[in-house]
C-alpha cells in the first residue's frame, strides 16, 4: 500500500470533517474506542471530553491513545496516530479550542455556538502528542 508523507497524511486528518476514533485503555485491558471531533496543532491533536465520559476515565488512568482517521469512499485511505495525552480542566484557551473545532465541524456560522457550549465546566481540553504514524492510501488499489 502506498505510504502518506508527513504533509500528506497531515492535509488528510485535517480534511473536511472527518471524525476520529480514539482507542482507549479500560481498566480490564480490553478496548474502548469512539468518534471525537478535533483538530491538530503542530504535533498535538486537540479535543474536548467532559470530566465524567468513560474515554477521560480511562485517560486519567493509562495516557496512551491511539486515534484512526479514515476515508470511507474508494480507493480507502486512513492514518493511524498513537501518542499521549495531557488533559487540562478549565484551560485559558478552551473557548478558543472549543471555537475551533465547533468550526471545522459545524461550520463558522456556528462556531462561536459550539465552542460556548464546551468551554464550560465539566469538559476537559485534551492534548495529544504524536508519538507514531502510520499513513496509507489508496489501500483497495493496492496490487
Amino acid at each position: 500500500m502506498p505510504r502518506m508523507t508527513e504533509p500528506e497524511w497531515r492535509a488528510f486528518i485535517m480534511g473536511g470533517t472527518r471524525t476520529g476514533k480514539i482507542a482507549t485503555v479500560r481498566a480490564d485491558g480490553r478496548p474502548h474506542v469512539v468518534p471525537i471531533w478535533f483538530v491538530l496543532a503542530g504535533d498535538e491533536i486537540i479535543f474536548t471530553t467532559g470530566t465524567d465520559r468513560a474515554k477521560a476515565e480511562h485517560l486519567r488512568r493509562d495516557s496512551r491513545v491511539a486515534l484512526c482517521v479514515d476515508d470511507q469512499a474508494p480507493l480507502y485511505s486512513f492514518v493511524t496516530i498513537e501518542g499521549t495525552v495531557r488533559m487540562e480542566d478549565n484551560p485559558p484557551d478552551m473557548l478558543r479550542w472549543s471555537t475551533l473545532i465547533g468550526a471545522r465541524y459545524m461550520g463558522a456560522e456556528r462556531a462561536d455556538e459550539f465552542g460556548k457550549r464546551n468551554a464550560v465546566p465539566g469538559e476537559l481540553l485534551v492534548r495529544m502528542t504524536i508519538t507514531r504514524v502510520i499513513a496509507e492510501r489508496d489501500v483497495a488499489g493496492y496490487d
